[in-house]
């Protein structure tokens, strides 16, 4: 999670991404309660590898460690010092790969529930989608197992992309090749990548096989994280969970689910729903809202939102619906 989420400004300029809630809770705590789920065993170890300390501080390390801790885990925090790939990413964390591991992007969302196929070297997580031309894509042999990574394949090789999460019964295989890719300066547009230690691997014989999930949801930009938003509170809903807190506060209001409503949420002559996310504190007057993500701590007034992404401590009132604005900005 080291990057900077440029995609994402005007939220990850105070924020990162991975830590953007989403249904009221971070990206990157969903992602990897998600993935405990599917593992279904005890996790000894959650190795967070983040970037700049002036971005990534101590306040961002302090949640990091209550999310391991919530698991049973400890923490292990590395920084990335350079943006120099997902393979230079994963060998900032060399004391940690050792034994069974997940490796994961933690700028994506999750529904998955099969059985991991721990007799394989690696599970590749995978998707399938409608036009895997636009995406990095597994070859299967008659067996069912990968034999091949390609990106953005022009002819049909598979309709499986990759989604940026893998398991690895021996992950210092991984680390190895990654450090032989280091060593040897191999690089796709000036940065190492893990594909090509994953590649090693399958030419020295390791099974690589596919587990495929039910949902991917991806929080690269706003408007795909507005939609991300809108996906889980359905899933979060139809699982039953409660998503509006005792707390808030109703004075001529309605709420219509599936609905996300923080602590100390106000809702004074108001419609909110459906498919809203609204964080802690944040106070809502004479507005309509649907399908928007609303963080902490902000004033809404005399707004009707649709499509919406609005940051924490931000003052908003106007006659503005299709909107994209960061923390502590105000619209009057």
């Amino acid at each position: 999670m080291a990057g900077r989420g440029s995609r994402l400004r005007p939220h990850t300029l105070t924020i990162p991404k991975p830590l953007i809630p989403v249904a009221g809770k971070p990206i990157v705590h969903r992602l990897v309660s998600d993935i405990a789920k599917v593992l279904g065993e005890p996790i000894d170890e959650v190795a967070f590898i983040l970037g700049d300390p002036a971005f990534f501080g101590e306040d961002v390390v302090e949640s990091l460690k209550e999310l391991a801790k919530e698991l049973g885990a400890k923490a292990s925090i590395y920084r990335q010092e350079q943006p120099l790939g997902t393979g230079h990413a994963i060998m900032s964390a060399q004391p940690s790969l050792t034994g069974p591991a997940v490796i994961a992007y933690a700028d994506t969302l999750i529904r998955a529930d099969f059985d991991l196929d721990k007799d394989a070297d690696s599970v590749i997580w995978v998707k399938q989608v409608a036009n895997p031309n636009a995406y990095g894509v597994v070859e299967l042999n008659e067996q069912g197992h990968i034999v091949e990574l390609v990106e953005k394949p022009q002819e049909f090789v598979s309709d499986l992309a990759v989604i940026g999460i893998y398991y690895f019964k021996e992950v210092s295989i991984l680390r190895d090749e990654l450090q032989y890719v280091l060593d040897n300066d191999i690089t796709r547009g000036g940065e190492y990548q893990i594909n090509d230690g994953i590649k090693r691997m399958m030419d020295n014989g390791k099974l690589f096989v596919p587990g495929k999930v039910e949902e991917w949801m991806d929080c690269g930009n706003k408007t795909v994280t507005v939609d991300t938003n809108k996906r889980m509170l359905a899933f979060l809903h139809s699982d039953g969970e409660e998503l509006i807190a005792n707390s808030a506060l109703k004075e001529n209001s309605e709420i219509i689910a599936p609905c996300f409503v923080g602590e100390n949420v106000v809702l004074k002559n108001t419609t909110v729903g459906p498919y809203v996310s609204i964080g802690n504190s944040t106070i809502i007057e004479n507005s309509t809202v649907k399908n928007s993500l609303i963080q902490s701590e902000s004033i809404i007034k005399n707004a009707k939102l649709d499509n919406a992404m609005i940051g924490n401590h931000v003052k908003y009132d106007g006659n503005f619906e299709t909107i994209s604005i960061g923390d502590y900005s105000v619209l009057e």
